[in-house]
C-alpha cells in the first residue's frame, strides 16, 4: 500500500492550466492523491472553477504573494497538518501521466535515505523531447538540467542519484521538511529547490531521478528565452546560494565572470546591446541587491 501522498499546486491566474493539470491528476492510476491548490489571488475565475469541476479538491486561498518559495511553504506546512506522508510541489502547468505518482512513490518508499526525488520532465509542446533528467550542480556551482533538449531515446533508464530537482515537480518526505525546513523564502523566485536539495544533501538524505515517471511541463519551451525579471532573480539568487552555503572561491569566480562576461558583451556588441539592454540592467540589479541584502520580491 502506497503512503499519503498530498500534492499542492500553487496557482496564479492560470485558470486552465490549473484545471488541465487536475484533470490528469484524477486520472491517476495506483494512488489517490490528496491535491490541495494554492490560490494566489487569481482574478480569472480559478476558484470558482475548481470547486466546481473538481469539488474534491481544496483550496487555500492565500493572503499575499510570497513567491514560489513562500507560497508553497504554506503548503507544505499545510500537507503536513493533513498527515502527508510525502508532500509532491507542482506547478500548475505540468500534465502529469497516469501512472506517474504511483511509480514516483513506489520507487523510492521503501529506501529511507532517499529523501527527495522528482520524475521524468518533458517539454510540453516537443512531447518526447527531455526538459529535464534530474539536475546537476558543477564544481563551478554551475546548475543545469541532465538531458536538456535531448530527443528520448531510451538513454535515462535508471533511478540514479542527482544533485536537484526541478521544481516543477519535486516530491518530498516529511522527515525532510520537519529536519531541514521549508524552502528558503528570500530567494522568492529561482534557485530555490536547487538549495533545498543541497541542504537535504547535507543533511544526510539522497535526491533521485525516477525515469519511470512521467511529465510535461509547458513553462519553459524547446527555444525559451527567459525575461529580464528571471536574469535578475538569476544572478542575485545564485550569488545568494554561494555565500548561504560558502562556496569555494573557484564558484564566485565562476560567478563574476559570467556576470563582467555578459555585461561586455550586452553593453558593446552591436547584436545584444539594444536587444539585451533590460537584462544587462536586471544582472546589475541582481547583482546590486545581493550586496545590499535585498531579498523577496524584485523592487520595482
Amino acid at each position: 500500500m502506497l503512503p499519503r501522498i498530498t500534492v499542492i499546486i500553487l496557482n496564479t491566474d492560470r485558470r486552465d492550466d490549473t484545471l488541465t493539470c487536475l484533470a490528469s491528476l484524477r486520472a491517476s492510476v495506483g494512488v489517490r492523491p490528496d491535491i490541495l491548490v494554492l490560490d494566489n489571488a487569481s482574478r480569472d475565475g480559478s476558484v470558482e472553477a475548481i470547486r466546481a469541476g473538481f469539488p474534491e479538491v481544496d483550496i487555500l486561498e492565500l493572503p499575499r504573494n510570497l513567491g514560489y518559495a513562500g507560497n508553497n511553504n504554506l503548503g507544505l506546512q499545510a500537507a503536513l497538518g493533513r498527515g502527508a506522508a510525502w508532500v509532491l510541489v507542482l506547478n500548475e502547468d505540468v500534465v502529469v501521466a497516469p501512472e506517474s505518482l504511483a511509480r514516483l512513490v513506489a520507487a523510492v518508499q521503501d529506501d529511507l535515505t532517499i529523501g527527495i526525488a522528482g520524475p521524468m520532465v518533458y517539454h510540453h509542446e516537443a512531447p518526447t523531447v527531455i526538459q529535464s533528467a534530474g539536475g546537476l550542480l558543477d564544481r563551478r556551482w554551475r546548475s543545469t538540467h541532465r538531458g536538456l533538449n535531448e530527443p528520448d531515446h531510451g538513454q535515462y533508464t535508471a533511478v540514479q542519484e542527482v544533485d536537484w530537482i526541478s521544481g516543477c515537480a519535486l516530491l518530498v518526505r516529511r522527515e525532510v521538511i520537519e529536519q531541514i525546513g521549508g524552502l528558503d523564502e528570500r530567494f522568492f523566485y529561482y534557485w530555490e529547490e536547487t538549495e533545498w536539495c543541497l541542504r537535504a544533501r547535507r543533511a544526510g538524505w539522497r535526491i533521485v531521478f525516477v525515469p519511470q515517471s512521467k511529465i510535461w511541463h509547458k513553462g519553459v519551451q524547446v527555444d525559451y528565452r527567459p525575461a529580464p525579471n528571471v536574469t535578475y532573480y538569476w544572478t542575485r539568487n545564485w550569488l545568494m546560494m554561494l555565500g548561504k552555503h560558502r562556496a569555494p572561491m573557484l564558484a564566485w569566480l565562476t560567478a563574476a565572470g559570467w556576470i563582467a562576461r555578459n555585461s561586455l558583451s550586452w553593453s558593446l556588441l552591436p547584436r545584444w546591446r539594444a536587444a539585451m539592454g533590460a537584462h544587462r540592467q536586471a544582472m546589475w540589479q541582481g547583482a546590486l541587491d545581493f550586496l545590499r541584502h535585498r531579498w523577496g520580491m524584485r523592487p520595482a
